[in-house]
């Protein structure tokens, strides 16, 4: 089955590099051996400033890698990484780290009913993403988390959602939201 990767940028509609087979997650696997060194083999990461994304929806994945790739969104590695991938990559990659399973618990004693109620309609209250194109939270540094809101929040990082939640936060509650998703406990599973 054959399509063209698309990317909604203020309006334009950019092709990620012509038609695209879909993702093959054995492929993905040689790609991923770049990604290894900050985000693991598997997905999870191995270094604080990285997002663990093992299990994560891959539309998200290949929205994301794509909007590294032409420049919707900045990242001084990442940017770098994606300009030398194909959108036949980026397709194999982002199925490679979806075919995982991501798997989130919440710490003994916490009760769902705590959970950021400002998070929770996209990100699950442990953490998982419960939309195609949110990422998972659960286990992420709460720097990370951090500063990705304040990203949100400063325009650095723009979102037709995140950035109006982000508007409305303080750095009290951004850390605060941070610190709940960072204390869940993330194991991803490894495809076959």
């Amino acid at each position: 089955m054959k399509r063209v990767l698309t990317i909604l940028l203020g309006g334009l509609i950019l092709a990620g590099g012509g038609a695209a087979l879909a993702g093959d997650p054995a492929e993905g696997r040689k790609v991923a051996n770049m990604c290894r060194t900050c985000h693991g083999i598997d997905g999870f990461a191995q270094i604080p400033i990285a997002p663990h994304i093992g299990g994560e929806p891959e539309e998200y994945l290949e929205a994301q890698l794509m909007a590294f790739k032409t420049g919707a969104r900045q990242h001084e590695m990442m940017s770098v990484v994606t300009a030398g991938l194909s959108a036949q990559q980026i397709s194999d990659v982002a199925a490679w780290y979806a075919s995982h399973r991501a798997v989130a618990s919440l710490p003994e004693g916490v009760s769902p009913e705590d959970a950021p109620e400002a998070c929770v309609s996209c990100h699950g209250v442990d953490g998982i993403s419960v939309l195609l194109d949110a990422p998972n939270l659960a286990g992420e540094v709460n720097i990370y988390i951090d500063t990705q809101l304040k990203a949100f929040r400063t325009g650095k990082r723009q979102h037709e959602i995140m950035s109006e939640v982000a508007s409305e936060l303080t750095n009290e509650e951004i850390r605060a939201l941070a610190d709940w998703y960072a204390n869940v406990t993330l194991e991803i599973e490894q495809s076959q």
